[in-house]
Formats: C-alpha cells, sequence, structure tokens
C-alpha cells in the first residue's frame, strides 16, 4: 500500500523554469538533466511498485536528519518482517566495476561515485534512526538500475545491486503469503512520515533577478511563448493548445511563487510576469476567486 507518494521536487521545478526563461549556464544545463533523469528513473520504480497487492507499507521520497546529517531515501518498503532501503540510479549506457570504483566504459572512460557509497551512508542512518524509534527491524538495501539501456560489465556478485532485468522478480517475493503487518508497523511509518524534512537544500543553488527573467506566457504543452487571449481561454498561435485564461493565470502565480517565495502576488506583478498580454481585470479577478486578499488598496496582495 502507497503511504507516503513522491512530488517532484523543488529544486527540479525551479530549474524546469528557469530553463524557459533565462539562458542556463552549461554546468546548470547539466545538472538540470541529472535532476530530470533521476526524478523520471524514481517514478519509473514507482510505477512497478504500484502494483504490488502484498501487506506492505510504501513511503517515496523521505528527507530525514539523525545527528545533524540529513539523508534521503528515494524509496522506503516496510514489510511484516523488513525493512527494504531501495536507492535508484537512472544511468544508461555501458560501465564496468573495478577494485569498488564505477567507470563509464565509453572513451573517454571517467570513474562516476560509486552508488554504494551513499547507499551504505544511508543505510547506516537509518538504521540508527530506527532504533532510536524502537524499531529493531532488519534493514535490506539495494541499489535499483531502473534503466533497461544500462549494462554493468564486470559486476560482482557479492554487491546488493539489482539490475533492469531482475527488478520484477525481487518485487514478486512481496506478493507471496507472508505475515501481516500489525499497528507498530503503521506508528513507523507514521513517525517517518512526520520526521520528513519538506524543503530540501539546494545541490547547486542558481542565481538569477527578478529583472533577468524572460516575461510572458508559456503554452502549457509546447512550451512556446505565443499565446494569443480570445475571450476566456487562451490559444497557442504554435501548435493550437487552448487553456482557459483562469488556469494559465494561476500557472504562472504558481511558477512565480516558486522562483520568488519571498514576493508578494499582486495583479501589478502578475501582469507584469505574464507578459502583459491577459487584462488586469481578469487577473484580479481570478485572484480573488483562487486566494485570499491581503490589505488594501496600494498594499493589496494575495496568499494562498
Amino acid at each position: 500500500m502507497l503511504y507516503k507518494s513522491r512530488s517532484m521536487p523543488r529544486e527540479l521545478k525551479v530549474y524546469q523554469y528557469l530553463n524557459t526563461r533565462v539562458k542556463l549556464s552549461e554546468k546548470e544545463r547539466k545538472h538540470l538533466y541529472n535532476l530530470r533523469k533521476g526524478y523520471e528513473g524514481e517514478v519509473q520504480f514507482d510505477s512497478l511498485t504500484a502494483t504490488l497487492q502484498s501487506d506492505c507499507l510504501i513511503l517515496n521520497d523521505l528527507l530525514l536528519l539523525q545527528n545533524r546529517n540529513t539523508f534521503q531515501i528515494d524509496t522506503l518498503i516496510i514489510a511484516p518482517d523488513t525493512v527494504y532501503l531501495f536507492e535508484i540510479k537512472n544511468f544508461d549506457g555501458d560501465y564496468f566495476y573495478d577494485s569498488d570504483r564505477l567507470y563509464t566504459r565509453i572513451p573517454p572512460q571517467s570513474e562516476v561515485t560509486n552508488p554504494l557509497i551513499q547507499l551504505n551512508r544511508t543505510e547506516s542512518l537509518l538504521r540508527q534512526l530506527l532504533q532510536k524509534l524502537g524499531c529493531n527491524l532488519p534493514i535490506q538495501a539495494l541499489v535499483v538500475f531502473i534503466n533497461p539501456k544500462f549494462t554493468l560489465y564486470q559486476a560482482p556478485v557479492n554487491k546488493p545491486f539489482l539490475f533492469p532485468g531482475q527488478i520484477d522478480r525481487y518485487l514478486q517475493r512481496f506478493q507471496f503469503d507472508s505475515p501481516k503487518l500489525n499497528n507498530n508497523h503503521h506508528i513507523l511509518a507514521n513517525q517517518l512520515t512526520s520526521l520528513h524534512i519538506q524543503e530540501a537544500p539546494f545541490h547547486l543553488p542558481p542565481n538569477y533577478q527578478f529583472h533577468e527573467l524572460r516575461k510572458g506566457c508559456t503554452c502549457i504543452k509546447c512550451g512556446a511563448y505565443e499565446m494569443s487571449v480570445m475571450a476566456t481561454k487562451c490559444i497557442c498561435n504554435s501548435c493550437g493548445e487552448k487553456e482557459i485564461s483562469e488556469s494559465l493565470i494561476m500557472r504562472n502565480v504558481r511558477e512565480l511563487t516558486m522562483l520568488f517565495p519571498e514576493k508578494k502576488i499582486t495583479t501589478n506583478n502578475i501582469f507584469e510576469w505574464c507578459g502583459e498580454v491577459l487584462p488586469k481585470r481578469t487577473i484580479s479577478r481570478t485572484l480573488k476567486r483562487h486566494m485570499q486578499c491581503k490589505g488594501t488598496k496600494q498594499w493589496r496582495h494575495y496568499e494562498f
């Protein structure tokens, strides 16, 4: 049973928004690519665990703190007799393993961080946290290589690696008859969820200012800055996609709030952010309908 769902990381959202409004540096584009690829791999694994019918609790995307050390868990499955820890990697292409190190196989060969380093650290911190919570269930930790285009040469058989062709077989073990979960398992799941840190720190904080970003409305389908306002709808001149003006306005409100959480949401700010293509009265009416109005006259702004 899914106990905690996964949401797109704030860092990935910010980088995706910025990618449409400013030219990212090569380093930032590479970071965006890695963030997006990692998230896609995690979602792919979620689609597999979602089919489990056994008595277990699935917690996705946990960020926890133990002894002043933060650690992230991609997927945690609480079964009756074991806690399963999965580190998801969406690597693709050919790699080889040598002396506890991982390398790309295609020249120029380069070393990549061995995911076992992160897995071992996460497992150790999780074990300490579980003991603190009074849970003595054993932990089985695995690195899951989710991408079917991934190959690891010289893969050691004694390492906790789960390769694409093994994942379905491994998850089938959860389908077999086993002891049932009790109240203690649900208490543990609730404790871990309550300890989850909502706002993860940025690995590579981007540097941007409001005046530097392109203003305008993008198409929800193709992302083009070619929107025309037709009564209560906006039409993309590039692909023809239609969107209700109210929906487009609130999409831009969420984007502005994500990029500039300290900036007040006002009719004038949204009018400017949307490229001055939507009537102010439409923006004002939409904000009043979907948000709470604070202040009066020139101090009027809106909050969720």
